[in-house]
């Protein structure tokens, strides 16, 4: 992890920031080191965020996965809070895994939902106090913008649409890469409509033309022998990667279709053990690894899944499927990752629950985002969010 060093010009008597202990401004250089003092969810289902404060008053805002928000939450505060209140919050890794070893015979989504929302809310703190976004602190930026894909998430709508919707984001937007949905989430083998998934896939390509890559996600629907069939034509239409053909936890599945088909089969945004992602990225279940920022534990886990991919040689394109602040901490990881070498997944939708709760928003232009510049993620929270939010506050005890 990046951690402060004095500049070599200043010596240790130049302060990394205003009023930290054993600074020139300081009045009290000998007091405690700072602690985490009080962490706060403000929930406004499906979404709750997360507030972070020190005992010298800087806060850090962070988010857990989307939905289920308010038993998320109360994870946070029942099991998860009592490891951060009181601790150093540059000890946030060591503070993630103590976390997890504790609750070891716990294996829940919730709790990884909720120590999401912690983590990104305390790296949120570790860059205001250094004045770096965050993914200064995670290496670096590798990139000074990231392209991305216009994702759709959508399984009702005909071929035709979806092409023509995807379209105008094409014209308006810049993209030069697309998403869309084939057969039915962990379906076995069922479909939304009849032969809807080789009817859209054929459509989609005829009207995007050969110079858009497009890619297509199975959520988990196919069996492996039907896998191989549809890879197959998505082959024929020259896609660029299959997502996560078969149901996520069957990897001797996936594995099956990878060695089958030439193009690049993807997963791994189900997935919150770091074994897991080991094994699928050593024994080549996949060709591009999926972590999700909100899903795997936070940004301190998810970015060890994008060093495993860098040595393994294979890309990392993290799972971001809404416009909440997850997308803004995915943008970080992206713009620092040696790994996150191709275009980056952008939702489309507009969900109405996701708006309203941050600023400023990023965006798209001819088909990129740029990399943040302010301090931690560098946003803020909506006051109207702050105000209708039901809010929970787990403090340090005296």
């Amino acid at each position: 992890m990046f951690r402060w060093h004095a500049p070599a010009t200043g010596g240790l008597d130049t302060p990394p920031w205003p009023g930290r202990p054993g600074t020139t401004s300081d009045p009290n250089p000998a007091r405690i080191p700072v602690k985490i003092e009080s962490i706060e969810t403000l929930v406004r289902e499906p979404v709750a965020v997360v507030r972070v404060r020190t005992d010298d008053g800087v806060e850090g805002i962070g988010q857990t996965a989307p939905y289920a928000a308010e038993m998320t939450s109360q994870v946070l505060h029942s099991m998860v809070a009592r490891f951060f209140l009181g601790r150093d919050p540059w000890d946030v890794e060591t503070l993630v895994e103590n976390c997890l070893a504790t609750y070891y015979k716990f294996p829940s989504t919730f709790l990884y939902r909720a120590l999401a929302g912690l983590d990104t809310a305390v790296w949120d703190i570790l860059g205001r106090v250094t004045g770096q976004p965050v993914s200064k602190l995670l290496g670096g930026h590798v990139r000074d913008s990231t392209p991305v894909y216009a994702s759709s998430m959508r399984r009702d709508i005909g071929p035709d649409e979806e092409a023509d919707r995807l379209l105008g984001h094409i014209e308006t937007d810049g993209f030069e890469a697309v998403k869309i949905r084939v057969g039915s989430a962990m379906g076995r083998d069922g479909d939304v409509a009849p032969r809807r998934t080789e009817r859209i896939i054929a459509r989609v390509r005829d009207k995007l033309g050969e110079n858009i890559a497009i890619s297509a996600d199975a959520n988990g629907g196919f069996s492996a022998a039907r896998a191989i069939r549809v890879g197959r034509m998505l082959e024929d239409y020259a896609y660029h990667h299959f997502e996560e053909p078969c149901p996520y936890s069957q990897l001797e599945q996936t594995a099956q279709v990878a060695a089958a088909l030439d193009i690049a089969v993807s997963g791994g945004e189900q997935d919150n053990s770091l074994s897991q992602f080991n094994r699928m990225i050593a024994g080549r279940v996949v060709d591009i690894v999926q972590p999700d920022i909100g899903y795997l534990g936070g940004i301190s886990r998810a970015r060890k899944v994008a060093v495993l991919a860098e040595a393994a040689g294979i890309p990392c394109t993290p799972h971001c499927a809404n416009d909440s602040l997850l997308q803004v901490f995915t943008l970080h990881l992206a713009v620092a990752m040696p790994a996150c070498s191709q275009a980056q997944e952008w939702s489309i939708e507009e969900t109405p629950w996701s708006q309203g709760i941050y600023h400023p928003l990023p965006t798209v232009v001819d088909g990129r985002v740029a990399a943040p510049t302010g301090p931690g993620w560098g946003v803020g929270l909506d006051p109207d969010f702050v105000a209708t939010a039901e809010h929970r506050v787990s403090r340090l005890k005296a």
